[in-house]
């Protein structure tokens, strides 16, 4: 009797979430409008690659230095400082930080 009673207790708790969720999925679709903040950016941001490490960072949050006419983007300061010690390249004063959109 009480295994049935908490099995019961469970299906309405189970039950009442998916109603909700439900609820709330309707009332997101009419108002238009994500339900809290979202950290998924509703447009597409082009990420840039790290030529050390490979892994794909966003420009605003990635580390730069100049090598000749162009932008190198860096994951850390531990790519950025093995990139330049295999190439020799970058400025080191006052040419590198964080990206910074224009």
């Amino acid at each position: 009797m009480l295994l049935r009673l908490a099995l019961f207790i469970v299906l309405g708790v189970i039950v009442a979430r998916a109603f909700w969720r439900l609820v709330d999925g309707i009332v997101e679709g009419v108002s238009g409008r994500p339900k809290g903040r979202s950290r998924v950016p509703t447009r597409g941001v082009q990420m840039v690659r790290d030529p050390v490490c490979g892994t794909f960072v966003l420009p605003d949050h990635a580390l730069t230095i100049v090598d000749g006419r162009s932008r190198v983007f860096f994951c850390s300061g531990a790519c950025r400082d093995q990139y330049r010690r295999s190439t020799g390249s970058g400025r080191p004063d006052g040419f590198e930080g964080r990206a910074n959109r224009a």
